[in-house]
């Protein structure tokens, strides 16, 4: 909860601070007049002091009242709500996939270290890693819909055919839209992952009793077997500590594909200087990295009996 409060009154202070105000977000102010615009800004509250202004939008929020989107024109829980699911769709399909796919391929790198092909591997992993999610966005958006046109380059549906097609055409017209947002994440977790499972298993397998259980005999796949198990511990916390990241790199892969997520409406409600909704997606983003990390950590007592009297 502290995290949440932290993080979202960080955010209030931030807004308040940069130049221009809700009304001046509005994008047709040519007609309207300086005095009408007074009057906006004293029904909004936002002439008032920003100590004012901050008091009563708490005592709001701790009333559960997030407001309304001065954007949009509608209540913001209502904003979250159409496109959260979206968003928490695109970023558990993405965990998923780089969980399983980076402890497997960091695994079997760390079990051959130093080998010509866990070298390979360890560059492609580096390069995957050093690449911003953006940059990434936009190579497989050129590749795969601007030249090779067979995945859509945007949005969540085909918008013009959507309501003519079958409930199997219309699943199958979803996931071709998932796959690009969808893939820039994976890649870049899969590399995040991949590195840390392969330093991990490496150190693992020098240890004791690795060298115990191959001095009795024990075949070299049941030996890599039980260090798979020690070494996915760290994995676990890792996954916590990834989801802020995981939510940073949405916010942009939804941009640029136009994922119709929290990520691209945070970043058009900070544009339109809307106070209510850029707060409300902090709120929940906050919420959210919190909720993954209390996540990691149960799973962390549930895989090592050892920590749950810690």
């Amino acid at each position: 909860m502290l995290v949440v409060v932290v993080a979202a009154s960080a955010a209030f202070g931030l807004l308040h601070l940069a130049p221009g105000d809700p009304v001046s977000g509005i994008a047709d102010m040519s007609n309207v007049s300086a005095e009408l615009r007074a009057q906006w800004r004293a029904q909004g509250g936002y002439d008032q002091p920003i100590a004012v202004q901050y008091a009563r939008w708490m005592a709001d929020v701790a009333r559960g009242r997030l407001g309304r989107s001065t954007s949009q024109q509608r209540p913001v829980i209502d904003v979250i709500g159409d496109r959260l699911p979206n968003t928490l769709l695109l970023m558990s399909l993405a965990l998923a996939a780089s969980v399983l796919l980076g402890t497997a391929l960091g695994a079997w790198q760390g079990a051959r270290a130093g080998s010509r092909r866990d070298r390979a591997l360890t560059f492609a992993s580096l390069l995957l890693y050093s690449i911003p999610e953006f940059w990434l966005a936009l190579a497989l958006l050129y590749v795969f819909a601007f030249r090779a046109h067979v995945l859509p380059a945007t949005g969540m549906i085909d918008a013009a055919m959507y309501d003519s097609m079958t409930p199997w055409q219309q699943m199958v017209d979803r996931a071709r839209h998932l796959v690009l947002p969808w893939l820039s994440l994976t890649l870049i977790g899969t590399a995040i992952f991949a590195r840390y499972q392969r330093s991990t298993m490496r150190d693992v397998l020098r240890e004791s009793f690795v060298r115990t259980a191959r001095a009795k005999g024990l075949s070299e796949s049941a030996v890599r077997r039980q260090a798979r198990r020690a070494a996915i511990l760290p994995v676990v916390t890792l996954s916590g500590l990834f989801f802020p990241a995981l939510l940073t790199g949405a916010v942009f892969v939804e941009r640029v594909y136009g994922w119709p997520g929290m990520g691209s409406a945070l970043l058009k409600a900070v544009g339109d200087r809307d106070y209510a909704l850029v707060s409300a997606c902090v709120i929940v983003g906050s919420a959210m990295t919190a909720l993954g990390s209390l996540l990691a950590d149960v799973v962390r007592v549930i895989l090592d009996p050892r920590l749950r009297g810690s």
